[in-house]
């Protein structure tokens, strides 16, 4: 009898939770205009402001901490 009424409550358990996972999915209000929220790119500000950006002088390397100093050249 233990058994019987562990084994249901496990099975009540998974149902619910498979029942849980199916909800919310309905398809959207098809009558309803689309709001468009994304905002607007200005396309001039965003060139002037990739041209204000300055060059590096030199390129950034992010693995210079993992890997070993170099070995001094040997002369002859």
């Amino acid at each position: 009898m233990r058994i019987l009424v562990i084994a249901a409550a496990m099975l009540a358990l998974t149902a619910a939770s498979a029942e849980a996972q199916g909800r919310g999915r309905g398809q959207p209000n098809e009558g309803a205009p689309k709001a468009d929220n994304k905002p607007k790119v200005d396309e001039k500000a965003y060139k002037a402001a990739l041209e204000r950006i300055p060059e590096p002088k030199e390129k950034y390397d992010p693995w210079s901490g993992a890997r070993p100093a170099e070995p001094a050249k040997k002369s002859k």
